[in-house]
């Protein structure tokens, strides 16, 4: 019979200090926490509030956990069951969790080299955030990469600052792995009144940067032997049809990717993510991982609600307890809310929103109170919606979702969208 613990003193650790290790060491007694970054675990979801001006990084603070800031693993001895940080620290490991999380993706642009040049950011940490808010001034010019969920709350967020801010999206449209276009059509047209000019079907080439000492421009091209340690500031973003977009401050919201690289070398099976079963067990029984560097059932979800969901499965894990895992489906919520004249928009999106041949769908639209509304039915579930406005329906069709039963014979689509969700 296998053991979940091999005895009551087996010490567990969790390498990395956000929201899903932060959760799982509250639920679980006596766990080592080790996180790279310098602050006390915090709700990632809120750092466009921090970088806006609206909370302080203290509010955005998850209730207490200790943690040992600022220190990184930088090696896993399987054999042995020790983690080796970089501050010299060896620590010895009855079960290990692996909660690493993601990194920005930094677009192959020209000009972006290891070494970013000033005024250009990414936006994945508190201290992202926090050179972000120290660097705008009201008038600067913020160009933002990037139109999804990030890109999106990113350009609010710098336009609340008081920037000139232009976003750049590949795609045909803003959030296009959450809305239709229809949805994303009326999120255009909230942030253009906040100021915020919007390129769709935009690609960016490369990044025009002068040398700080010099001001010699560079436009993009490889450094040459005597620039490449001299420090560059970013003037404009190059976009593929030959146009610049002038910039005083870039940032990069074109997705994230797993943190795999401590997983990979210490020989475990990663794929997308690191491979985890039911159990969130990788391939040894005695490492576990969760959060955004975990791949279930062939699946990444980089959302805060299934990370949270999984630290408390296998907090029971853990605990001896029986608990599984079946996957999470998430509910995306934005809520888009600025000072001023500009109303704010509330937005959620769940399940697969674009219908497929065969599927009913159902529509609402009432312009003058800015509202939305859109569900699609296939073989007789209610498969993903949109609403943008008034959020009263979402609870009700999101249990409906997520319970993923057959809808009642006598609930028609048009009932969906009542306030009650059909409940």
């Amino acid at each position: 019979m296998r053991k979940t613990r091999e005895s009551a003193d087996a010490p567990v650790v969790v390498i990395g200090a956000g929201m899903a290790g932060a959760r799982l060491a509250a639920r679980v007694p006596g766990v080592t926490v080790v996180g790279e970054e310098r602050h006390a675990p915090y709700n990632r979801v809120l750092l466009a509030d921090v970088l806006a001006g609206r909370y302080a990084p203290d509010v955005i603070a998850l209730p207490a956990t200790e943690v040992r800031r600022g220190v990184r693993a930088v090696r896993i001895d399987r054999a042995d069951r020790l983690v080796h940080c970089d501050d010299g620290s060896v620590l010895r490991y009855g079960r290990l969790v692996l909660a690493t999380g993601s990194n920005p993706v930094l677009p192959p642009l020209r000009g972006l080299g290891t070494t970013l040049p000033d005024g250009v950011h990414p936006f994945r940490t508190l201290d992202d955030a926090l050179a972000l808010r120290a660097a705008v001034r009201p008038g600067a010019r913020a160009v933002v990469i990037g139109g999804g969920l990030l890109g999106v709350s990113a350009a609010r967020a710098l336009a609340e600052c008081g920037a000139q801010v232009v976003l750049a999206q590949q795609g045909e449209h803003l959030m296009e792995r959450q809305l239709d276009p229809e949805a994303a059509a009326l999120l255009r047209g909230h942030l253009e009144a906040l100021g915020v000019e919007v390129h769709t079907e935009c690609r960016v080439r490369g990044l025009r940067c002068t040398t700080v000492a010099t001001g010699e421009s560079v436009r993009g091209t490889e450094p040459t032997p005597d620039r490449a340690t001299a420090p560059t500031a970013v003037r404009a973003v190059q976009l593929a049809d030959g146009y610049e977009l002038a910039a005083d401050l870039t940032v990069l919201a074109c997705g994230v990717r797993p943190r795999t690289g401590l997983a990979r070398a210490a020989g475990l099976e990663v794929g997308k993510g690191i491979v985890v079963d039911d159990e969130l067990r990788t391939s040894d029984p005695y490492i576990h991982a969760l959060g955004d560097c975990a791949e279930h059932r062939s699946t990444l979800y980089g959302l805060a609600g299934p990370a949270l969901e999984q630290a408390d499965v296998l907090a029971e894990v853990l605990a001896g307890r029986p608990a599984r895992y079946e996957g999470t489906r998430a509910l995306t919520r934005l809520s888009l809310r600025s000072p001023g004249p500009v109303e704010g928009l509330d937005l959620a999106a769940f399940g697969e929103a674009r219908p497929l041949p065969g599927d009913d769908v159902v529509r609402l639209a009432d312009a003058t109170r800015g509202a939305y509304r859109t569900v699609v039915v296939r073989d007789g579930r209610l498969a993903g919606g949109v609403l943008l406005g008034d959020l009263g329906a979402v609870a009700g069709l999101a249990r409906t979702w997520q319970d993923d039963e057959p809808l009642p014979p006598a609930m028609s689509l048009l009932h969906l969208l009542t306030d009650d969700g059909g409940h």
